[in-house]
């Protein structure tokens, strides 16, 4: 099936990568092509505290969920994990037989559930790495844009919608690399996301504390060891090539960064400690694999979390 240039995008979730990402592509796209989907009260906080990237005021032109605009041709999910059913009804409007949509989520799950509601014909993986942004209320700041993979959920294929989106990104100057392993991929910055995430918020750090030598850095690479056998389990291969591959994706974040789980942790809001740690136990529970690392994680930020 040959698939028809990107034209119209629509996006869901103005967090960190969220904001980076419409800000991005609306200095790039026609005003009307790119619709930021939110309520009709979060329009409204918006237009009394306007979204800032890197300084910048953003101009998005937002739609609200039941407004009937036509299906898009690429829907873009950045929500957190526990907004993801929300924002699968929300984006409902926005996706037609012919729509392409890829999901930025961290875990290995939410191409999953999409592909069960919208059908998994519609869905490529996509993995976003390499960003060091920011966040404060509606302030986002970043140095490093870093870059989306993505691809087919089946390995080695090629297909029309891949070199679709590849065409969009090359016009609108975003960086992009095809991967025709995206399983792969997905697992490897799922098994980076267990180690940083967490242990930056357990030592209540930056990057920095994970970049260099020592009892965190230690830690976070035991939590990632723990997931290269789980991922053996199920059919996946890792290797410690990837572990250092990741781990060099790590060192070209700005130190005084921090990852989301840690962002959460210091606003008081509820973490994804149950996609990263939560997940890991259970499939070693599943594979009979003992991950005490990410049990020790697990438990510490739980902990953080209720007081």
């Amino acid at each position: 099936m040959q698939h028809t240039a990107i034209k119209t995008v629509s996006l869901i979730g103005l967090g960190s990568l969220g904001i980076m990402y419409a800000h991005h592509l609306s200095r790039r796209m026609p005003f009307e092509d790119l619709r930021i989907i939110a309520g009709t009260d979060r329009q409204k906080r918006y237009e009394t505290t306007p979204i800032l990237c890197n300084e910048e005021p953003c101009r998005f032109h937002f739609i609200a969920p039941e407004e009937q605009t036509g299906p898009a041709d690429l829907m873009l999910f950045t929500v957190k994990f526990e907004g993801l059913e929300q924002a699968i009804r929300d984006a409902e409007n926005q996706i037609g037989p012919d729509t392409l949509v890829l999901s930025f989520l961290n875990g290995i799950v939410s191409e999953e559930i999409i592909g069960k509601r919208y059908g998994h014909e519609k869905v490529l993986y996509a993995v976003a790495q390499g960003m060091d942004g920011i966040r404060s209320d509606n302030e986002l700041t970043y140095k490093n844009m870093g870059l989306v993979c993505f691809g087919e959920g089946e390995k080695g294929l090629l297909t029309p919608r891949v070199r679709s989106v590849e065409n969009f990104f090359i016009r609108t100057e975003f960086p992009h690399q095809v991967d025709t392993d995206m399983k792969a991929r997905l697992w490897g910055k799922f098994m980076l996301n267990v180690g940083v995430n967490q242990t930056v918020a357990v030592f209540q750090g930056t990057y920095g504390t994970i970049q260099q030598p020592g009892e965190a850095r230690n830690i976070m690479i035991a939590a990632m060891e723990e997931v290269i056998p789980l991922a053996a389990a199920e059919g996946i291969e890792l290797t410690q090539q990837d572990l250092n591959y990741w781990l060099s994706v790590l060192d070209t974040l700005r130190s005084e960064g921090k990852p989301s789980l840690a962002q959460d942790l210091d606003c008081g809001k509820p973490t994804e400690v149950e996609l990263f740690a939560g997940t890991v136990l259970k499939l070693g529970a599943k594979h009979s694999v003992d991950t005490p690392v990410n049990r020790f994680l697990y438990e510490r930020i739980r902990d953080l979390e209720s007081r």
